[in-house]
Parts: structure tokens; C-alpha cells; sequence
């Protein structure tokens, strides 16, 4: 379970909808707000609008809406592991939206809806040390399990509710990543890795702070 475990965490979470659209191109497109038939009314409250909508050569891959208002702390200075630790561990980051079913890298499936997504950190222990460059990951819990929006939650807290979208003992997540120089938000690039990374803006308490998040690819490490 460890190893399978570490796998999980070693790996970008990517979908079967990427298989079916290929390493194609993707663009960004403006979206309104969830309905609220589909997003509890206290998370839809918390969330910036217009959101960004992913699309491929073959349609529509996921939706994003981040939380307006986030409590920004200070950067973690010397740590070069991590990417975004003014997030804060356990914080709401935002909303994704999968209109099709789709799949991480063990083949775990995630259902079409609507999906929590909170700031975690790769664990540093003999299970997780060098399993990806950097740290920061957001998993992903369904809205209807995740209700605590003000609350910042712990890692074993995060992986009890991610478990509910992957259906599995392991976690749904998608790895976050760097911004490109000369980044316009919101966009996606591809990167160093081959990988497209959809590149956004935190509307934060005291200031703004760019994002990156790995949604086409997978890592290819031993």
C-alpha cells in the first residue's frame, strides 16, 4: 500500500478525457459561475467569477474557480521545494469541474461534478522523499463532502475527503507548478516537462499571487 501510495503521489493526476484529446493544443476560455444547484451556497459564495474554462482540439476538459479573498501568509524563504507556500496547508483554493468522467494515474476514476480544491504538501517521509521536484498539490474533494470552507484543514483530514473522489484509499490531486516568465492570466503552456499547465491569478486579502497547475501530462519517473 506504501508503494502504491507513493506512486499516487509521484504522479500528475491526468484524465481519460487527455487520452481521448491527445498532446494536442488547448486555449483558455472565460466562464460564469457555477449554478447554484450544483455548488453549496456558503462555497459558491467564496468564489471569484468569471472562471477559467480549459478547452482541447476535441472540447471542454475541466473548469476552475478560485476563492476570492484568501488569507496569503509569507513565502516559505529557502524552501525551493515549494512553490506556493503563501497558500497556507489545508486552505480552499478553489472549485474544478469535470464535465466527463476521467481517470488519475493508477487508473483511479474521478466522476463528472464538482470538486473542492485545497493546498497539500507532498510529505517529506522515507515514503514520499524525492518523488517530484517540488511540493505543492491540490486535492480534490467533492462540494458536497467538503464543508468546512473556512477551515484549513490537515493532511490526513485532505486525503480522508480526497479519498471520497477517488474512490480508492488514495488520494485525487492534481500537481501544481511554476509560471512561465512573461505569463497572462488566465493561460495555459506547455512547459519544460511537456506538460500544459494552466497558469492563474489568487485574488488574495493582501495581494495577488500567480499559480500554475499541471492538468495534461503525467510524470515518467522511476
Amino acid at each position: 500500500m506504501v508503494r502504491s501510495f507513493r506512486l499516487t503521489l509521484a504522479a500528475l493526476l491526468f484524465f481519460s478525457s487527455v487520452a481521448a484529446f491527445g498532446q494536442g493544443s488547448y486555449k483558455v476560455e472565460s466562464v460564469a459561475s457555477p449554478a447554484a444547484s450544483d455548488v453549496p451556497k456558503p462555497l459558491l459564495d467564496v468564489l471569484d467569477a468569471p472562471g477559467a474554462r480549459v478547452v482541447g482540439d476535441q472540447g471542454a476538459l475541466c473548469e476552475f474557480w478560485l476563492r476570492k479573498g484568501i488569507a496569503l501568509g509569507q513565502a516559505a524563504g529557502g524552501l525551493g521545494d515549494i512553490l506556493y507556500g503563501q497558500l497556507g496547508v489545508g486552505a480552499v483554493v478553489g472549485v474544478m469541474h469535470f464535465a466527463s468522467a476521467g481517470a488519475d494515474f493508477r487508473g483511479q476514476p474521478i466522476k463528472p461534478g464538482y470538486y473542492v480544491l485545497r493546498h497539500a504538501l507532498i510529505p517529506q517521509d522515507g515514503a514520499h522523499m524525492g518523488a517530484y521536484a517540488t511540493r505543492d498539490a491540490l486535492l480534490l474533494s467533492p462540494v458536497a463532502d467538503d464543508t468546512e470552507i473556512g477551515k484549513d484543514l490537515s493532511y490526513a483530514e485532505m486525503v480522508k475527503l480526497s479519498r471520497l473522489a477517488s474512490g480508492t484509499p488514495h488520494p485525487a490531486f492534481l500537481v501544481m507548478s511554476a509560471v512561465s516568465d512573461g505569463a497572462t492570466f488566465p493561460s495555459i503552456v506547455k512547459g519544460d516537462l511537456g506538460h500544459w499547465n494552466l497558469q492563474l491569478k489568487v485574488a488574495g486579502q493582501s495581494g495577488e499571487l500567480p499559480i500554475g497547475v499541471t492538468l495534461v501530462g503525467k510524470w515518467d519517473g522511476a
